[in-house]
């Protein structure tokens, strides 16, 4: 068993940072649903600008709105208007064709990659 990349979105721009919350990562359902990643799950991020990664779990914001917010401490580290990338894993015996979307800088779904 090894572990492929199965979904990936590429280069969103965080929308807000807010520490009081209890942790995780909020993204847009709908930027979620089209990249297969599922509420909860565990998320890499990966910060463009300042180089920094984490893991967390994301949770579902609503839908449309473009929310890419980073909460409780990752919010020390990911700021807001910071370029990231947010990936997810799967265990598997074979490998796995990922869906990874590239989104614009108000975090609307451009295309699939």
């Amino acid at each position: 068993m090894k572990w492929f990349l199965h979904a990936k979105i590429h280069r969103a721009t965080v929308t807000e940072a807010n520490v009081d919350y209890v942790g995780s990562i909020t993204i847009d359902s709908a930027l979620m649903e089209k990249a297969g990643i599922l509420e909860y799950e565990k998320v890499a991020v990966w910060d463009v600008t300042n180089g920094e990664r984490l893991e967390t779990y994301a949770v579902a914001g609503e839908n449309g709105l473009g929310e890419v917010c980073m909460n409780g401490a990752a919010a020390k580290k990911i700021r807001r208007g910071d370029k990231v990338i947010i990936a997810a894993f799967e265990l598997s015996e074979k490998p796995v064709k990922p869906k990874m979307i590239l989104v614009d800088g108000k975090n609307r779904f451009v295309k699939y990659m």
